[in-house]
């Protein structure tokens, strides 16, 4: 298992956590094996939004006595009905209920990460403000119940006046190849331009991600479903997700063992098989020009690590002031380019790279004047 530090409270959070959205119609013995045996692989992050009320309990017996070793998020508008299934709320008194109802069954007096739900309109953002919703998690957190305040959303204006507040130490957001160019659904929602910029702004800002529908719900995972009409596998997916700024953390849902299996395979993955630069050609039309990090133009014969170059030059331009350091710290920088046109030949989103190492090369050359 890899892991990734959330910037703000420094906890390590495994690359691929768990979703229990689709587990809900699971046995509770096997909903408990699969937690106890996702704990047992090294994973450490889970999302209980969406799983319906019979998840709570089986996953409280999973992680009894291991409390110390997962991070989990619940999300204060989740709620669950009579019948059990979810549904969402912006009645104050009905999300305390529910909470202290999930602290309950799930035997813990603190949760992790506490989610403003689903914040994808503005209007959603007024209702929580106005009902009381955020006054409730930011005083939760004072107490020390709430450890980190989080949101999740589809929409980056939205997302973007939920981070203004300064409370955010993490956010759950849709990123996908499907999304991401404008090839998704009505959750799809941003340019391409939009979603970038709200990616960089979180890493620049210390807010970690957490990814929800990196699948775009299976669809790229089949040919005949796929908004490309090309299949993607799951490690190319968790692979971009996994390059996007700001991101900790996979989280796709899971049904039993044998989904879960197959998604730790992606550390048995080649980095070959990892390779999601097919995208680009996929999608050309939105992709064009612009470096995804994907560094399928290595090798760089001078060992240029172009990807991650590419990756803090933007960071820097958004405003990451750690950016500059991390660049400085490269054994190898813009500067040694060649201009030999290895990557340009290479690059399917056609980023002439050997001019953008020079346009880097000196501007970070600027900062140290």
């Amino acid at each position: 298992m890899e892991y990734r530090k959330l910037p703000h409270g420094g906890e390590k959070i495994s690359v691929i956590g768990l979703g229990l959205g689709g587990i809900q119609k699971t046995p509770d013995e096997e909903i408990e094996r699969v937690v106890r045996t996702a704990i047992e692989r090294g994973v450490n992050f889970f999302d209980l939004c969406a799983g319906g009320k019979n998840v709570y309990a089986p996953f409280g017996r999973a992680i009894a006595g291991q409390r110390d070793k997962v991070c989990f998020q619940l999300h204060f508008g989740a709620v669950y009905k009579e019948n059990r299934d979810y549904a969402w709320s912006r009645d104050l008194d009905e999300i305390k209920r529910t909470f202290a109802w999930e602290l309950e069954t799930l035997s813990t007096d603190t949760v992790d990460m506490g989610f403003l739900h689903c914040v994808d309109e503005d209007q959603d953002y007024d209702e929580l403000v106005a009902a009381g919703l955020l006054d409730y998690v930011k005083k939760l957190k004072e107490e020390g119940v709430v450890r980190h305040i989080g949101f999740s959303s589809h929409t980056p204006s939205v997302a973007n006046r939920v981070l203004d507040t300064g409370l955010i130490d993490m956010m759950m957001f849709s990123i996908n190849p499907a999304y991401d160019y404008e090839r998704g659904d009505e959750l799809g929602v941003g340019s391409v331009s939009e979603r970038a910029q709200l990616f960089r702004r979180c890493q620049a800002e210390g807010v970690g991600i957490s990814v929800m529908k990196p699948f775009f719900a299976g669809k790229l995972l089949s040919a005949d479903a796929s908004p490309f009409h090309q299949a993607l596998t799951h490690a190319q997916c968790i692979q971009y997700a996994l390059d996007r700024p700001g991101v900790l953390t996979v989280v796709p849902g899971v049904r039993d063992t044998a989904d879960l299996e197959k998604l730790l395979g992606f550390f048995d993955a080649s980095d070959a098989e990892k390779d999601y630069s097919v995208v680009g050609t996929l999608a050309a039309d939105r992709a064009e020009g612009s470096c995804v990090y994907c560094n399928h133009c290595q090798p760089c014969p001078a060992q240029i690590d172009i990807g991650l170059v590419n990756k803090y030059y933007d960071l820097s331009r958004a405003g990451d002031r750690l950016a500059a350091g991390h660049y400085d710290k490269l054994s190898v920088k813009a500067d040694a380019c060649l201009h030999c046109g290895h990557c340009d030949s290479r690059c399917p989103f056609h980023v002439r790279q050997g001019d953008r190492m020079s346009e880097i090369a000196a501007y970070f050359a600027g900062l140290g004047k």
